[in-house]
């Protein structure tokens, strides 16, 4: 299965899937089928729903989130996705096959083969070894001694854990328990990885930790992973694309610039306006794209300055005749080597400037414009120029507040 638009094989599908708790589910579906809300169907039928009509598409290789507050139906949508919730309707495809339909025996194999989990609470058997407890999902798959313990011990050295082979859980931080837990799912070696809150349980520290960890691992396996968690800012670090939630709707998908820049509801808005933006906001979403260019040797000095009066600068990128980013021109240097009738811009272009791939953040360019006139170029591994981040884009992102802290300056300055 494609994506048209991304050309990225598509791993796992969702269509218009539902879920509802309660007796009268078949009643409560033709509810909101008519478009009742989720409290007027619970009134009228005492029946919850906990996924409403979700739709979405997950790439393989793809790091997705999916956040909301307590109830908002995350861990009850993750929990479908390998039918440990029935859905009452809809469909999850994984590898174009469509799950919702398999019977049992042939949805355990899909468990115990494509999907692995890994649970807030870390599960472990309290019994048995740190390796025992790894190898646990390849016993029940009934995989021979030699082979689970070799497969387990593989994935306890990729998340850190060897030489800990035969400790018990209760000997054991926190952060290494969840890491059993991480290389039991790994030892599967599941295409899709879910991971209900996995994190949530560990102290800050530890908590970051595990993230960097499952980061740089994920740059290793390229795991489809689907990360469920109420935190923000653990959403914005690890995810490629966050779903938010609120009361089993699937409120917004996006990267997390696309959400914080574009929020799609006064619920996302809210949700969002307390991230610092700079360390969020990059180079893509700030340039001005397709600049006009000066292009050495074919435009001298008298070419430049008609570029500059056509389109009011005072600064223009050179580019040589392969598009690849040489610096920039200024005016002054411009109208002084035309009055000089000199051939080319070769003398005035000034190549001490800062560059930046577009994922480059606010936060990462501020430094770059102390002590600079020049913006900011963006250009892509070839050199090649993408657009360019003016200095004053970047200062107004850097210094935006949001409406909490407008509301307080304007009652500052209504005091005075």
């Amino acid at each position: 299965m494609e994506n048209k638009e991304s050309n990225r094989k598509v791993k796992l599908k969702v269509e218009d899937l539902t879920i509802i708790f309660g007796k009268q589910k078949e009643k409560a579906q033709e509810l909101l089928d008519k478009g009742f809300s989720k409290k007027e169907i619970l009134e009228q039928t005492g029946c919850t729903v906990g996924i409403n009509k979700a739709n979405f598409e997950i790439y393989e290789g793809e790091f997705f989130v999916i956040m909301g507050l307590s109830g908002s139906g995350k861990s009850t949508l993750l929990r479908c996705l390998n039918r440990l919730n029935e859905p009452t309707s809809g469909k999850v495809y994984i590898n174009n096959d469509n799950i919702t339909d398999k019977n049992n025996k042939d949805l355990l194999q899909v468990r115990r083969t494509e999907m692995s989990m890994v649970f807030q609470k870390f599960g472990l058997l309290p019994h048995q070894t740190v390796l025992n407890n790894a190898a646990f999902g390849l016993e029940i798959r009934g995989e021979e001694k030699s082979s689970r313990e070799a497969k387990a011990q593989k994935a306890l050295d990729i998340v850190g854990l060897n030489g800990f082979e035969n400790q018990l859980p209760s000997q054991l931080s926190g952060g290494m328990q969840q890491r059993v837990g991480l290389a039991r799912a790994l030892a599967n070696d599941p295409e899709v990885l879910l991971m209900d809150e996995a994190f949530s349980a560990l102290d800050p520290l530890i908590k970051t930790e595990m993230q960097d960890q499952l980061l740089e691992l994920q740059d290793t396996l390229q795991k489809t992973i689907v990360f469920i968690t109420h935190d923000l800012d653990e959403a914005i670090k690890i995810g490629d694309r966050i779903v938010i939630m609120k009361d089993g709707v699937i409120e917004q998908i996006g990267t997390a610039e696309d959400i914080l820049t574009n929020p799609k509801s006064d619920y996302v808005k809210a949700f969002v306006e307390k991230v610092d933006r700079k360390t969020i906001i990059t180079a893509g979403s700030l340039m001005f794209e397709k600049p006009t260019v000066v292009r050495f040797r074919k435009d001298g000095p008298e070419g430049a300055l008609r570029k500059m009066r056509s389109t009011s600068l005072d600064i223009l990128p050179v580019v040589d005749v392969h598009n690849n980013f040489l610096g920039f021109v200024s005016l002054a240097d411009v109208v002084i080597s035309a009055r000089k009738k000199e051939p080319t811009v070769e003398a005035i272009i000034n190549s001490d400037v800062p560059s930046v791939y577009s994922d480059a953040t606010v936060e990462e360019m501020l430094p770059l414009i102390s002590g600079n006139k020049s913006p900011i170029a963006v250009i892509n591994e070839q050199n090649k120029i993408l657009g360019i981040v003016s200095q004053t884009s970047l200062v107004i992102e850097a210094t935006k507040f949001n409406e909490e802290e407008i509301i307080e300056l304007k009652e500052i300055a209504n005091n005075q």
